[in-house]
């Protein structure tokens, strides 16, 4: 790969589809990692530039260096890949319920942000940027949602982490928090989802292409400038005063 070097996690499907397609069509190479090598080839197929399918497991911290291991360069890190968990009562979850949204949400992240400091650590040109997926949930919780919300709120703290320990290396990391995007993970939206107030109500959705182009953004900024954290949203969906 002779172009900029992103990589995106959950590139199978969703908003890291979405993601990976819009930086394959602004001149970035993408690594497209994801559990599932199918929905990695669709995502392939669908890109306009040059992209290479690398099935991984984010939760695995073998796989995560393999995946990193096959890169000479790495510009870019879109940590993406997540999970929720039964919107059950906090008292019904299980442990391995819990463990999993913790284990890809908050651990992935971390693995795959550790092997990217690595890289751009010892590179030259060096320095790089790297993108977390956060979620407005994480200060404002819907509810039944403890291990997504927790693990979110955590990546707010691991995004301040990177910012601060990678300052001195030309390392930026941001974080956008994403509002009712439409994808399969808010389809149920569209049918009504519990309020706090108790009530179900349909929620507005927005269009993908949107957060895709918030993280491009993002990612095209020089790296003496960086977004810290970006909030876009469906704009009519409950957020300020929910809770």
């Amino acid at each position: 790969m002779s172009s900029k070097i992103a990589l995106v996690t959950g590139a199978g499907s969703g908003i890291g589809r979405a993601v990976s397609i819009a930086l394959s069509s602004a001149g970035f190479a993408v690594v497209l990692a994801g559990r599932r090598r199918e929905e990695l080839e669709k995502t392939a197929t669908l890109a306009l530039g040059e992209t290479r399918v690398a099935p991984a497991d984010v939760t695995n911290p073998e796989s995560v260096k393999a995946l990193f291991s096959e890169l000479d360069r790495l510009d870019l890190l879109f940590n993406n890949a997540g999970m929720g968990a039964p919107a059950v009562p906090m008292d019904e979850l299980t442990f391995e319920q819990w463990a999993a949204v913790v284990n890809v949400n908050l651990t992935g992240s971390f693995l795959c942000a550790q092997q990217a400091i690595r890289i751009m650590k010892s590179q030259k040109p060096r320095g790089g940027r790297i993108i977390n997926n956060g979620s407005i949930s994480a200060t404002a919780p819907r509810p039944n949602s403890a291990p997504y919300t927790a693990s979110k709120h955590a990546i707010t703290g691991l995004t301040k982490s990177i910012s601060l320990d990678g300052r001195a290396f030309d390392i930026g990391c941001g974080q956008i928090d994403i509002g009712n995007a439409a994808t399969e993970m808010t389809e149920r939206m569209s049918k009504g989802v519990p309020q706090a107030n108790g009530t179900m109500i349909v929620e507005p959705r927005m269009d993908l292409k949107h957060v895709a182009d918030a993280v491009l953004y993002m990612a095209g900024l020089p790296l003496d400038a960086n977004v810290q954290f970006m909030t876009v949203m469906a704009t009519k969906m409950p957020l300020v005063g929910r809770g």
